[in-house]
């Protein structure tokens, strides 16, 4: 297998940068040739090698659009379609779901060997091949390097990434129940599989995305907290009073609409507004005031009325009763359709689990975050943790089909990035820092919208703090 080091080198030789993209495309291929072939087509004032610069790879949109609605169509996420908890009995059909649908992805890339195949044949013993597992455990040996616990539909195997390896950079990012392939050598005794490169579900390289063919402008706004002493209500003021003026068309709000009651320990202390039907009127009022030709959809948080495993249904109509019409109730998540953009809404309780198992991350970094999640295709990859997820028989926090936008929140702090053609969006909050925020040292970045334009997909950060 060619190495990632060797590859940049032989670009470096020609005074070139390549694009991490490219070095990854040109590993899964095996193909030495292949970096000839991209050097002689490269044009003469080029200085970073990108995905445009690979021979015979062209723009690939993922689907098409079917618009049902020219403005707003909610393809996932409608009212009624998060479905009920049913104990365990689906638990085997949601993890086949997920391991199937992420595998098939991998497998669309290279081809696998089933783990129980590979171990009964002693045909296979040191010799180069793929399998494509859903990662049951994973630690650090006492030598500093990591060993995943892999499970397919026929059984498991023990995979061993050594730290003087490239692909221990990707074993150190490996998380529970993230579905992966491994490409490497299987051990004469048949119980260990030597790994050397690893693939992620992950965004086709050559991946572009729709854009719309008309005008059209879109505020990405979270976590407003409305009822906490903490509110910024004079920001919010400013926001509105903006909102009036600008021709933005939509407003997403992606989660924690009011503070909640009892969502943790001495809240009430904390809040302004102490009853919770109270909180949402006065909620709904605030949105009134906004433009009325302004399409608002409004997604739950885990400090809304609703239960907090995922997926989360709608706000429930006894507390929307003072939404105004132009307000569109969506599930956690929900994928929208603006013009043709999709925009994936997820609130990002699932950025609490990945902080705490991935090296490096951290809440100040919330678009690493985004990243991760379209890596690995799924909004909540572990199962078990800080995130409760509600079992179903199919598994609907995959990834899939991709947006054009993936807009989050939670964390209280804004984060934007592009992946792979993705706009990620982390809208930051209406809340300034809270006591508790204060003792994890968090720093949030209020008052804050993100307002994209979806002819070209530029985002702008406005500020009315």
């Amino acid at each position: 297998m060619l190495d990632a080091q060797q590859i940049a080198l032989q670009f470096l030789q020609i005074k070139l940068q390549v694009h991490p993209d490219v070095v990854r495309y040109i590993q899964e291929q095996d193909n030495p040739d292949l970096i000839e072939d991209i050097i002689a087509q490269i044009p003469p004032d080029t200085v970073v090698v990108t995905s445009k610069n690979i021979p015979g790879l062209t723009a690939t949109r993922d689907g098409t659009r079917f618009l049902a609605d020219p403005t707003v169509e909610v393809i996932s996420g409608s009212a009624g379609t998060s479905g009920s908890i049913n104990g365990t009995a689906d638990f085997l059909h949601y993890f086949r779901d997920r391991y199937q649908r992420l595998g098939g992805m991998i497998r669309s890339r290279c081809g696998a060997m089933p783990i129980e195949g590979l171990i009964r044949s002693t045909r296979y013993r040191q010799e180069e091949c793929t399998i494509i597992g859903m990662v049951v455990e994973v630690k650090s040996t006492s030598n500093g390097h990591r060993i995943a616990h892999l499970e397919d539909t026929t059984g498991t195997i023990a995979v061993l990434c050594r730290k003087d390896r490239p692909v221990f950079s990707d074993a150190e990012r490996l998380i529970h129940d993230e579905v992966v392939g491994v490409r490497g050598k299987l051990s004469n005794d048949g119980k260990l599989f030597f790994a050397d490169q690893m693939y992620r579900p992950d965004i086709r390289i050559d991946n572009t995305p729709f854009k719309s063919d008309r005008p059209g402008r879109a505020v990405l706004i979270s976590d407003i907290h409305l009822g906490s002493n903490t509110f910024l209500e004079e920001e919010w003021n400013r926001f509105s009073d903006w909102l009036q003026e600008d021709p933005a068309g939509y407003l997403l709000i992606a989660g924690d609409l009011v503070d909640g009651i009892g969502v943790y320990p001495g809240q009430e202390h904390e809040l302004l507004i102490k009853n919770i039907y109270e909180q949402y009127d006065r909620f709904g009022e605030m949105l009134r005031d906004l433009p009325s030709r302004v399409r608002i959809i409004v997604s739950p948080g885990n400090h809304d009325m609703v239960r907090g495993a995922e997926p989360q249904p709608v706000i429930p109509d006894q507390f929307a009763q003072k939404f105004p019409k132009n307000c569109t109730l969506v599930e956690n998540p929900a994928l929208v359709n603006l013009q043709g953009v999709r925009v994936l809404m997820y609130h990002g309780k699932s950025i609490d689990d990945m902080i705490g198992l991935i090296p490096g991350a951290s809440y100040e970094k919330s678009g690493q975050m985004m990243e991760e999640m379209l890596q690995r295709r799924h909004l909540a990859p572990v199962y078990g943790r800080k995130t409760p997820i509600a079992i179903g028989r199919q598994d609907r926090l995959i990834i899939d089909p991709l947006p054009e936008i993936l807009h989050t929140g939670h964390v209280h702090v804004r984060g934007i990035m592009t992946y792979r053609g993705v706009l990620g969006i982390n809208a930051g909050t209406w809340q300034s820092q809270t006591l508790f925020q204060k003792q994890m040292n968090v720093n949030p970045t209020p008052a804050e919208a993100v307002v994209v334009d979806l002819q070209t997909l530029h985002p702008e950060i406005l500020s009315f703090g």
